[in-house]
C-alpha cells in the first residue's frame, strides 16, 4: 500500500475539492491513461487494487504510471463510540482527485490491451473516469 514515509501533522482537516484539477491533467509519461471526470478520494487501497487489476492483465508487459499518491490521512473514531471526546485517530491515507486529474498511464503495449487494462482498473475505483490518448500517440 502507498504512504507517505512521514508528514508535518498526524491529522488534518477535510477540506474541500472544488474546481478542476490544474495540475496532473495530461497524459505526460505513457500513451494513454486514465482520467477522473468527478471529484473523490481514493484510498491507498482501492488505488493498489486498480493497479494490480491493470498490470495483471497487461501480464506484466510495458510500463504502469501511478499520477497519484494518497498523502491525506483519513481519521476515524472506533465503532459504538459516542460522539464528542476529540477527533478519531488515523486509519489509512486517501488521495484527493478533482475531474480531470489524470490516474494512471500506460506505454508499452497496444492500443486494445492497453483500453481493457483500463477499463479493468476503472471498475476497482469509486469515480467516474474516461480513457484519454496522448495527442501523436497513436
Amino acid at each position: 500500500m502507498l504512504a507517505p514515509k512521514r508528514i508535518k501533522f498526524r491529522k488534518w482537516q477535510k477540506g474541500r475539492l472544488r474546481g478542476p484539477a490544474t495540475r496532473g491533467a495530461t497524459v505526460a509519461f505513457g500513451d494513454i491513461g486514465l482520467k477522473a471526470v468527478e471529484h473523490g478520494k481514493l484510498s491507498s487501497q482501492q488505488i493498489e487494487a486498480a493497479r494490480i487489476a491493470m498490470m495483471r492483465h497487461i501480464r506484466r508487459g510495458g510500463k504502469v504510471w501511478i499520477r497519484v499518491f494518497p498523502d491525506h490521512p483519513v481519521t476515524a473514531k472506533p465503532l459504538e463510540t459516542r460522539q464528542g471526546s476529540g477527533k478519531g485517530a488515523p486509519v489509512g491515507w486517501c488521495a484527493p482527485v478533482k475531474p480531470g486529474r489524470i490516474l494512471y498511464e500506460i506505454k508499452g503495449v497496444d492500443l486494445e490491451l492497453a483500453k481493457t487494462a483500463l477499463i479493468r482498473a476503472s471498475h476497482k475505483l469509486p469515480i467516474k473516469t474516461v480513457i484519454v490518448t496522448r495527442e501523436g500517440a497513436f
